[in-house]
């Protein structure tokens, strides 16, 4: 994540397609202050906001991201994790590698405790996504994202325990 990252969260923020599932496109002209406010929350360390860049010999070529951060739900404190990946990159695997590529991190700096991700409802790749890499469903709750009530799926995840390991069969 760094400053030069804005073109990325127009792409994945402002786009009608790309947002369908989080109650539509965001202004465009607050992307500049939502990327310097995720800068400084990825430098302190209060949040990890990872760019999914396929292609290391181009660094300019994001994919999405994945976002793990600390929330607040009635007074409690929890981890959540959140993912977004571009249309021209989707259906290749690279979300739910880069999602268990950050819970695998999670797990191996013993960091985030257990972590919870609230996918809508009819984002059925997300969802798969959960699924796929063992998170347990919880149930259907109404998530507040961007000053708007989404009906979501709430899965949650123990990177430590319920993590499957790369070669047991699972994956």
């Amino acid at each position: 994540m760094e400053l030069g990252d804005v073109d990325a969260y127009v792409r994945m923020r402002c786009d009608p397609a790309m947002m369908a599932d989080l109650g539509g496109p965001l202004p465009q002209e607050g992307m500049p202050a939502k990327v310097e406010q995720d800068v400084a929350e990825a430098e302190s360390g209060r949040a990890w906001i990872l760019m999914i860049v396929p292609d290391e010999t181009d660094a300019a070529s994001v994919a999405g991201s994945v976002v793990v951060w600390s929330n607040v739900d009635h007074a409690e404190p929890f981890s959540e994790i959140g993912w977004m990946v571009l249309p021209e990159f989707q259906g290749r695997g690279l979300g739910k590698a880069a999602v268990r590529t950050v819970l695998e991190r999670a797990r191996d700096e013993d960091r985030w405790g257990v972590v919870h991700a609230f996918p809508a409802v009819t984002n059925a790749p997300s969802n798969g996504i959960c699924r796929a890499l063992g998170f347990t469903l919880v149930g259907e709750q109404d998530v507040a994202f961007a000053d708007r009530l989404l009906r979501s799926n709430h899965w949650q995840i123990n990177p430590r325990t319920d993590l499957p390991r790369t070669g047991d069969g699972l994956l």
